[in-house]
């Protein structure tokens, strides 16, 4: 193998530093090309696999795939390591991405076919240049990301703003070359409080832990501020779903997970692509937080052997080397015959607590070729006055729930569909009550459900097993004194009680946020008018899960879930501007003019 450095031009003169490795003799060869924010010779912490969970480096991985024959590609995206130019987050992907895959199939080596790969970032950076069907490119596999609509995830979701954007600014803004390359740059960021920090919002321009990066604090404040739905955020690189119609016409995987911040972009990517009849995506949803394919627990649970991708594609690397072999070298493998939807359905484990102290919750992979699964009845369970969570309509006559929103307290998160938080939290799933060690939780530690401002809806337990797969949604019959608050919903599978876990465990599957704002058009902000009940909708993400005979399916709704999204002063000042909060008093209507309810995608 052998390794070169380029500096590949752009269109306005930019040169984006790239590695070429290539195999020993004559080509031409196709090529795989990654384009990473991290560090085109760092290693990635997801280039794992079961048998080997140590991150392979971005040269070994190169090692791999060139014996088999292909030209190596990873480039540094601009203002990122070795390349030059101003880094703007997910905004210069496209067209670069374009321009590199022009100097690569005009190179003697390249046979004109180029697969593409990459979790997170580098899956972003995939769709941004596959809306412009760049020459040469062949195949896709997009682990993790590639935005459909980064407003209404990854982002922002349902209008809240996704405060991983704070802590990744200020993380990779405390790695960015700027930063290596001047001391006292870099000992202002290591000396910053960053959990302090989210203690004492609003953060101002010039004024907040990212400070020490100006380019990265410039674009949180833009995406932070640029609350409505406009141009803005159906720019190239954020709405892959406005270039459907347009996109490469190239077979391509959508993969992601529901503890993953992307199920939605993967399951719309999908769904939006193929009705568009371009190429031929397929889609795989895991069990596993952000990019761990290879891991069986997660949080506090652990779903069994079956969890990995491993565990029926070999591993990762030959996954990725079938999937190419086929697309690129049009080796006879079987890959354009495999179902189009692989799904791991979580559930059916022993519920009791393993050597490592986690709950085997279990669950199994289920193939199809459509989503949501043909057979699936959408099916609305009604929220009532006393609790319940069932079938039955609502009476006629039943009071409204009330209860008060105080931004300076907020609901805390547990878990749930994060990446990039760290050091102030995790996803995955847990018990949902509140502990030590985690952000923003106070003692005495109770569960959530013990909270006054969150409502909790459950059914009996089931006499029967219940599967649930694909998009969840609640529609809501909200009022509130304020003009503006939240409205959260989160989906939960209750263990009942055992000798392991006495008090039940209640495992968060998925959950979705609406800021009301948004309700009736997400690019035309309205406020709220004192007590007058409107129906919501709230799109929890989608999941996959087995509610066993004798657990419950219960359904919380509260007004804020912090520091997963950002806090609502319920002032209706300007996003990320405020100066002011407000306890706001919110409504729940659950009578028979005004049903509330859950509609689950239910299959026999």
């Amino acid at each position: 193998m052998r390794r070169t450095e380029h500096m590949i031009p752009c269109r306005d003169g930019v040169r984006l530093a790239t590695d070429v490795y290539l195999p020993e003799g004559a080509g031409p060869f196709p090529v795989i090309l990654e384009r990473t924010p991290y560090g085109k010779r760092e290693a990635s912490r997801s280039e794992r696999t079961a048998a080997d969970p140590r991150p392979a480096s971005r040269e070994a991985i190169a090692a791999g795939f060139t014996e088999a024959g292909y030209a190596v590609v990873y480039q540094d995206c601009r203002g990122r390591y070795g390349s030059e130019g101003q880094f703007e987050k997910y905004l210069a992907d496209g067209a670069d991405g374009y321009d590199c895959c022009a100097w690569l199939v005009a190179q003697p080596w390249c046979n004109g076919r180029i697969g593409t790969m990459g979790l997170s970032y580098a899956a972003h950076t995939q769709a941004a240049m596959g809306c412009l069907a760049p020459p040469g490119l062949a195949a896709q596999i997009l682990d993790s990301g590639g935005f459909s609509d980064a407003w209404n995830g990854g982002i922002r979701r349902g209008g809240a703003f996704e405060l991983k954007q704070a802590t990744w600014a200020f993380n990779q803004g405390r790695l960015a070359p700027e930063t290596r390359a001047d001391p006292v740059r870099a000992a202002a960021f290591a000396a910053e409080d960053l959990a302090g920090w989210f203690t004492r919002f609003p953060w101002k321009p010039g004024h907040s832990p990212v400070r020490h990066a100006p380019d990265y604090e410039a674009y949180l404040f833009e995406q932070w501020q640029a609350g409505e739905f406009g141009p803005n955020w159906q720019r190239l690189g954020l709405y892959a779903r406005g270039w459907h119609d347009r996109y490469a016409d190239v077979p391509m995987v959508h993969m992601s997970s529901w503890y993953d911040p992307y199920p939605r972009t993967a399951t719309e990517n999908f769904l939006g692509l193929r009705a568009a009849g371009r190429g031929r995506p397929s889609l795989i949803l895991g069990p596993w937080t952000h990019g761990n394919r290879s891991q069986t627990a997660f949080g506090e649970v652990e779903f069994g052997p079956a969890a990995t991708i491993d565990s029926w594609a070999g591993d990762w690397r030959a996954f990725r080397r079938r999937f190419f072999d086929h697309w690129l070298k049009g080796i006879a493998n079987g890959v354009g015959e495999e179902p189009r939807v692989r799904v791991f359905v979580m559930g059916g484990g022993s519920g009791r607590k393993n050597a490592e102290g986690r709950l085997e919750h279990g669950g199994s992979w289920r193939e199809a070729e459509d989503w949501p699964l043909p057979g699936t009845r959408f099916t609305a369970l009604h929220l009532h006055g006393d609790g319940r969570l069932d079938a039955a309509p609502p009476p006629g006559s039943a009071a409204p729930l009330r209860w008060l929103s105080d931004p300076a307290r907020p609901v805390p998160t547990v878990g749930g569909a994060i990446t990039s938080m760290e050091p102030l939290l995790g996803g995955g799933p847990y018990d949902q009550r509140e502990r030590e060690g985690m952000f923003g939780h106070r003692p005495p530690y109770l569960p959530l459900a013990s909270r006054a401002d969150v409502l909790v809806f459950e059914t009996a337990p089931l006499a029967r097993d219940l599967t649930v797969i694909g998009p969840v949604t609640a529609v809501l019959y909200v009022a509130s004194d304020a003009p503006d608050t939240d409205i959260t919903a989160k989906l939960i599978d209750v263990h009942p009680p055992s000798t392991d876990y006495p008090h039940g465990f209640a495992m968060n599957l998925c959950e979705g946020i609406l800021r009301l704002r948004y309700r009736r058009d997400p690019a035309t902000p309205v406020p709220m008018v004192p007590g007058q009940v409107e129906r919501i909708t709230v799109e929890l993400f989608p999941t996959a899960n087995l509610f066993k005979a004798g657990h419950r399916l219960r359904l919380d709704i509260a007004s804020s879930e912090f520091p997963h999204y950002d806090l609502n002063p319920q002032t209706y000042e300007l996003e990320g501007a405020w100066r002011r909060m407000r306890v706001a008093e919110n409504t729940l209507c659950v009578d028979a003019a005004h049903p509330s309810q859950v509609i689950l995608p239910v299959l026999a």
